[in-house]
């Protein structure tokens, strides 16, 4: 009976592991009307290759804007310096 025991606690350490272990694979697609700050970020696709990273300030930034840059891992990175408008 201890064995049975130890082997379904092994088990469950088991997949817990590779549950823990594997990476999530995840793509945000975002439809119509979507506002990020104020802005206007309707029917784009980010995913592992193609990701983004916005800034939201409450004044104006020093390089408004969004550009596309190298990751250094194969994919892209969208980095956006945007102000916040107001409600």
């Amino acid at each position: 009976m201890r064995i049975a025991r130890y082997s379904g606690a092994g088990a469950l350490a088991a997949v817990l592991l590779l549950a823990l272990g594997a990476s999530a694979l995840a793509e945000v697609r975002f439809g119509n009307n979507v506002r990020v700050g104020g802005h206007d970020f309707s029917n784009r696709t980010y995913d592992r290759r193609n990701r983004a990273v916005i800034h939201l300030y409450d004044r104006t930034p020093r390089n408004p804007g969004c550009v596309w840059r190298a990751d250094g891992r194969g994919g892209r990175v969208q980095v956006c310096h945007l102000r916040r408008k107001p409600r």
